[in-house]
């Protein structure tokens, strides 16, 4: 009887790894810092463009590199994650992008600077994956809901913050670095993380590591490549041979992915974007959700900034506080979107919308007024009220998607989550950012910066529209 006992006991299966509070803390900081440096780059471009002598053309490739080679690689960085050991990658993709943050700051000329971003973008994408992933895997039941609650209202007020803290950072001028203090402030956030991380984050991997899928990898990376390269630099490069070609091959592209996907997943292997994840309809519909709200998002904040210094003639610091209120609003309302949805479901996602719409007209009757003297008092009504709506959409949607993915596949889930927000983000400054641009000579500033909040209250309609067919409940 004792050797039975002593049998079960020694096979009895090793305890679950658990995300303790610090944990979910130090995640949450590696959660934050890519987001940030998307966005922080926004109102320091100008400043860039004087030091380095950078044409318009290659600063918009300090922004577009970052974000193409994130967005390409996110998938990827997850698969690897699920194969090797998600902390062991989450460690050496913090070490990565802390380093890489060093070079941009160091960057002595224009084009360093952008190799330096392609690769921060690179090490971002094997460090933020492996977030949603151990969250998944080391939490459950109400500290999962938890958990990825806080991880929406980080990612959220990540973006704001990050344009608030550029400006910040290029007006202190801390020890003569300018525009430079918006990478170097990195380096120390990266060092507390990794320390951090070295005690507090559990080690977790998929319990069936599936290998790269090398034809997949290759084909999401040109399908991405061809959609987003070109609707990046074309309106700066003068829209030359190449970008509509890139454009004309983007559909065969992303079809002999889809092909490629779907063959292998029908043969029992296992594809880097399995179709049979889209067969959840959570994650569906969240993801169609994400698209046109992060399109918005991310337009919006490279318009308001270009405006804001340009037109209306404001430093950094008062570009970059003009979206404090929306960053107030959106930490506190996202704060209480968990008990909202506990008891009213995803319907709150659509009053968000509702809220967000208002707060985005208030933002253009007030630029319609009261231009060019646009500041934080003017903006404050408009940027507040959106603020709110956004929280109250953002963080649940991101939540929804993950809520029914596996375990085992965690890691790919958060990739193609990531992968889609963030192309979104780039589309975002590449299609509001360009239709601004556009139609600043004919119209002016303020009329273009009118027409493009009309358009994206068109695009917020489409994002009401779409909540309605979220499912109801959030499991």
């Amino acid at each position: 009887m004792t050797e039975t006992l002593t049998s079960r006991t020694v096979r009895s299966p090793v305890a679950a790894p658990q995300l303790g509070g610090l944990g979910l803390f130090t995640v949450l900081l590696a959660a934050a810092l890519p987001l940030i440096d998307f966005f922080i780059v926004n109102v320091a471009l100008p400043t860039i463009g004087r030091d380095l002598h950078a044409g318009e053309a290659v600063l918009e490739l300090v922004v577009a590199g970052y974000g193409l080679s994130y967005a390409v690689l996110l998938v990827l960085g997850g698969r690897l994650g699920d194969l090797f050991g998600r902390r062991e990658f989450f460690l050496g993709g913090m070490a990565a992008f802390g380093l890489t943050s060093l070079a941009c700051g160091l960057a002595p000329n224009a084009w360093t600077l952008v190799a330096a971003r392609v690769a921060q973008g690179a090490a971002a994408a094997a460090m933020l994956p492996q977030v949603l992933a151990t969250i998944q895997a080391a939490t459950s039941g109400q500290r999962r809901a938890k958990a990825m609650g806080l991880y929406g209202a980080t990612a959220g007020l990540s973006m704001v913050a990050g344009q608030i803290l550029g400006g910040v950072l290029v007006a202190a001028d801390i020890a003569g670095t300018g525009w430079r203090s918006v990478f170097l402030v990195n380096v120390p956030a990266v060092v507390v993380g990794l320390f951090l991380a070295a005690r507090a984050v559990p080690e977790t991997r998929s319990q069936h590591p599936e290998p790269v899928d090398g034809p997949g990898t290759v084909l999401l990376a040109v399908s991405l490549l061809t959609l987003l390269a070109p609707l990046t630099e074309g309106r700066a490069a003068g829209w030359p041979l190449w970008t509509w070609l890139a454009l004309a091959a983007f559909p065969f592209a992303a079809w002999a992915f889809y092909a490629v996907e779907r063959r292998a997943d029908r043969r029992g292997r296992t594809p880097l974007v399995p179709p049979s994840l889209f067969s959840l309809v959570s994650l569906r519909r969240g993801l169609v959700m994400i698209v046109p709200f992060s399109i918005g998002f991310s337009g919006f904040m490279f318009v308001i900034a270009v405006a804001l210094q340009r037109g209306a003639g404001l430093g950094p610091v008062a570009a970059g506080l003009a979206l404090t209120p929306m960053a107030v609003t959106f930490f506190v309302v996202s704060l209480c979107g968990p008990r909202l949805v506990a008891r009213f479901g995803t319907r709150v996602v659509t009053v968000g919308g509702l809220i967000q719409a208002v707060g985005v007209a208030l933002l253009a009757l007030a630029a319609w007024q009261s231009w060019p003297r646009l500041g934080v008092a003017e903006m404050l009504p408009g940027a507040a009220v959106a603020g709110a709506g956004q929280a109250l959409q953002l963080p649940i949607v991101l939540r929804l998607v993950l809520s029914e993915v596996p375990p085992a596949r965690a890691g790919v889930g958060g990739g193609v989550m990531i992968t889609t927000q963030q192309s979104a983000l780039a589309l975002g400054v590449a299609t509001l950012g360009s239709l601004f641009l556009a139609l600043v000579p004919g119209m002016g500033m303020r009329d273009a910066l009118v027409t493009t909040l009309l358009v994206q209250l068109a695009g917020i309609a489409l994002t009401v529209a779409l909540s309605l067919r979220l499912p109801r409940r959030i499991s």
